[in-house]
């Protein structure tokens, strides 16, 4: 199925997920609705946001969680169920990152940017060639001044990191894939990379030392 992949169905599937995401899906919470969770926990935002990544890494690779994927998975898109179900996962964690941070998820740029996260260690490369350092904040202006031009060009080379990902390990390598049973799919996610993506969502869009909790 990798062979069949291109960038334009990779990020078909990627604006498909973060609609999902952001929007929710019957049985799951929101983007929205995790931020929200999160932030009435104890501790500075950057507190919040570590306990986050630490769930993320310990509840998403569970079959409870899991069997709630179900209705991600009735996506209109040719792409590979797991594919599909850890882009979902992965995602929804990074704009629940954004959204911490106090930005819109609703912005062209903040959705490229989330993209751009999923590409872990490789996201610092990606930005640094549109001249985003990434650990430095991103104010909500810098964020704003992104261009149309520099978000089909940061798309682009996402799309293309992705596919030769997933065309590599002819699957994907954030997690290894069970086959898919009953309209629900198992995984064990990788918690190494689930991590990675995490830190570098939360130093793109989180202040490294935030003089109070945002609520």
């Amino acid at each position: 199925m990798a062979k069949a992949l291109t960038e334009g169905k990779i990020m078909a599937a990627l604006d498909w997920a973060y609609d999902k995401a952001v929007n929710g899906v019957a049985g799951l919470d929101s983007a929205d609705e995790l931020a929200n969770d999160y932030l009435k926990q104890d501790g500075t935002l950057e507190d919040q946001v570590n306990s986050l990544i630490r769930w993320q890494n310990t509840k998403a690779g569970t079959s409870g969680f899991l069997s709630g994927l179900g209705g991600v998975l009735t996506m209109p898109i040719t792409i590979p169920a797991n594919i599909t179900s850890v882009m979902y996962v992965q995602i929804r964690m990074i704009a629940a990152i954004a959204k911490m941070g106090g930005h819109d998820l609703q912005q062209d740029q903040v959705k490229s940017l989330v993209y751009v996260c999923l590409l872990g260690n490789g996201a610092k490369d990606v930005l640094k060639d549109i001249g985003i350092v990434v650990g430095r904040k991103l104010t909500e202006n810098a964020i704003k001044n992104i261009s149309g031009k520099t978000i089909t060009a940061i798309n682009q080379k996402v799309g293309f990191r992705l596919l030769t990902k997933f065309g590599e390990k002819g699957a994907i390598n954030l997690g290894k894939a069970v086959p898919l049973l009953g309209g629900l799919i198992g995984a064990t996610f990788d918690s190494v990379t689930t991590n990675t993506i995490g830190n570098v969502a939360r130093n793109t869009f989180i202040p490294s030392h935030p003089a109070e909790t945002i609520k």
